[in-house]
């Protein structure tokens, strides 16, 4: 009887929340985060950084693109559940879709022909297993899912 709340306890799912402001510094906190939520759930090193990667570059994206004005706030959950890692970030940003609206980068060319964008979220896409999103009360919601593999 002793192991029955351990057992319980992998079946459980662990969740990560951390809202920011749209100031790039605000990413500094995502790493040391997602690192630990990893480390309780013992990912495979390649999850923890695809997870890191992923949220880095969301982030920066929203920061750099969906805002004129002041300071709006932006949301991230990672849940961690045994078979799979779900990411979703939410703003009140520009509305946009980057499986629709970003159009496709070009990995083909010779790196000094590629224009400039476009890598990053090409790198997210392929990197996760499935990305939905969704714009819902004046809200972008990108859900991203990993299977947990190394």
């Amino acid at each position: 009887m002793p192991n029955a709340p351990a057992q319980r306890a992998q079946h459980l799912s662990a969740k990560l929340s951390l809202k920011i402001d749209n100031r790039p510094a605000q990413l500094e906190q995502i790493p040391a985060a997602v690192e630990e939520i990893g480390r309780q759930e013992s990912w495979p090193s390649g999850l923890v950084f695809r997870v890191n990667l992923v949220l880095e570059e969301l982030g920066l994206n929203i920061i750099r693109h969906a805002y004129d004005d002041r300071l709006h706030e932006i949301e991230f959950t990672v849940t961690s559940e045994p078979d799979a890692v779900t990411i979703e970030v939410a703003d009140d940003g520009r509305p946009f879709d980057p499986l629709n609206d970003a159009p496709p980068a070009n990995v083909t060319a010779p790196l000094g022909d590629r224009p400039l964008g476009g890598l990053g979220l090409h790198l997210v896409r392929t990197m996760m297993d499935e990305i939905h999103y969704e714009r819902e009360r004046g809200r972008n919601r990108l859900t991203l899912i990993s299977r947990r593999v190394g």
